[in-house]
């Protein structure tokens, strides 16, 4: 029974398991990403799915720990972030390149105006299709 309980340990009977490495040293930006978010306080990410950030946002769903929150536009996402800086210390949310970008700037500039930290993530078009 008890070597049962040891299958996957990576350890023989009577060895110590190797030392597991930090989350932030595996996979992905967009893992690591999420981890940090999680590690600050972030239980609730606000987000506009675009074509951009698709794959971005396959690690928040993934995170127990953290709720993507999906919005109807940019600027709610960032003013949804922004109130939740408000009430939780710390609030963020994910858009898409371009028009998603630039539609958040003005409640970016207005939660910086305020001393509210928001996180805002834009995903953007791979570096393997800039010859796309």
């Amino acid at each position: 029974m008890e070597a049962a309980n040891r299958v996957g340990s990576g350890a023989l009977p009577g060895q110590v398991p190797a030392p597991v490495r930090p989350i932030a040293s595996i996979g992905t930006l967009g893992r690591h990403l999420t981890r940090r978010l999680v590690e600050i306080g972030v239980r609730d990410l606000f987000s506009v799915a675009g074509d951009f950030n698709l794959t971005l946002l396959d690690h928040p769903i993934a995170e127990s720990e953290l709720n993507l929150v999906g919005c109807r536009n940019e600027l709610n996402a960032v003013y949804a972030a922004v109130g939740y800086a408000r009430a939780k210390g710390v609030g963020a949310c994910v858009v898409t390149f371009t028009v998603g970008g630039l539609n958040i700037i003005n409640a970016i500039a207005g939660a910086y105006s305020k001393n509210l930290p928001v996180i805002c993530i834009v995903g953007g078009p791979n570096s393997d299709d800039n010859g796309n």
